[in-house]
């Protein structure tokens, strides 16, 4: 695995503490029976290897990941108690019913990911216009905007970036290649976007928003966000923890929505109040979020959005 490029992982300790509850004593389940942990997004392991080195000896931690280079990199974990998947993380629903202790998410994607020009993340370095997680599988942004109409490359552009001048990039990529072919690397993209793009926020890139919207698309990211939430209900157990790092709008708006539908009680004020009966108790228990502190942003800013929620896993209603 190549080591060039590097990773800082975000939020270190105030995830593992969030995620065991007690961090100053070994890791338990709610029972107090073993405990298993899910790193349900590897990346480089910096949330692994901290949470094994506070784990009780029988505990273990299942991780998984798409990407080959992440599980090159668990390859290099020697403990027993650990091992990982090579899936996305929507497969968290396979493993069984409250048999989890703490999920811990950690979404977007890693330093080196961004830095290696041949994975096509970034318009900052030339490379091929891939953008997949995992390049084993699956189509790439290149081969997608190949065929893709007008009205296709707008909508995502526009849903997953945010972007208000979509319809003129999707007309500029089609337009594009009608004449001289396909885009196939990201410096031909990024040259693109900027000209159609006619304003943007200072110090922001006019191709930030687009590669944003194709990687969360090509990724399917935010479908499997909402499957891997909805998972998390069902495999922890009571008391367990539900901990996830978000590094955009459109995700920690699903996983502020999710938490408040979960940990909050909706009444009918309608019916009368002897059809009220007594109050269910709902499944989870919102336990606030944490951002990084000034100095952590400091050392690393790709670290200054990032927003961490964490809930509790309650009785089932």
């Amino acid at each position: 695995m190549d080591t060039l490029w590097k990773h800082t992982t975000v939020l270190l300790d105030e995830a593992i503490d969030a995620l065991l509850d007690k961090p100053d004593s070994p890791s338990h389940s709610a029972d107090g029976a073993v405990a298993t942990y899910v790193d349900a997004t590897f990346g480089r392991g910096g949330h692994s290897r901290l949470l094994l080195s506070k784990m009780a000896v029988g505990d273990r931690l299942i991780a998984f990941d798409h990407d080959p280079e992440a599980i090159a990199e668990a390859s290099t974990i020697a403990d027993p108690r650990f091992s990982i998947r090579h899936q996305g993380f929507r497969h968290l629903s396979e493993l069984p019913d409250a048999s989890v202790t703490g999920v811990l998410m950690d979404l977007g994607i890693s330093s080196p990911q961004i830095d290696n020009p041949a994975r096509g993340f970034s318009f900052r370095s030339d490379g091929p216009l891939d953008m997949r997680m995992d390049p084993t599988r699956g189509e790439s942004v290149a081969e997608w905007l190949a065929t893709a109409e007008v009205q296709q490359i707008a909508e995502v552009v526009r849903d997953y970036g945010e972007e208000r001048f979509a319809g003129p990039i999707a007309k500029a990529i089609v337009a594009r290649r009608q004449e001289r072919g396909p885009i196939t690397t990201t410096s031909e993209l990024a040259d693109l976007v900027a000209g159609a793009v006619k304003t943007r926020e200072a110090g922001q890139n006019p191709a930030t928003r687009t590669f944003q919207a194709f990687r969360i698309f090509i990724n399917a990211e935010l479908e499997e966000l909402q499957l891997a939430l909805n998972a998390s209900l069902r495999v922890l157990q009571p008391g367990g923890r539900l901990v996830v790092i978000s590094f955009h709008s459109l995700e920690d708006r699903i996983v502020k929505q999710f938490i408040a539908k979960h940990a909050r009680e909706v009444v009918d004020r309608r019916a009368p109040d002897w059809m009220l009966g007594g109050s269910s108790p709902m499944p989870l228990e919102s336990l606030g979020r944490v951002k990084p502190s000034a100095q952590e942003v400091a050392g690393n800013k790709r670290s200054r959005s990032a927003v961490m929620r964490v809930a509790r896993r309650t009785a089932a209603p």
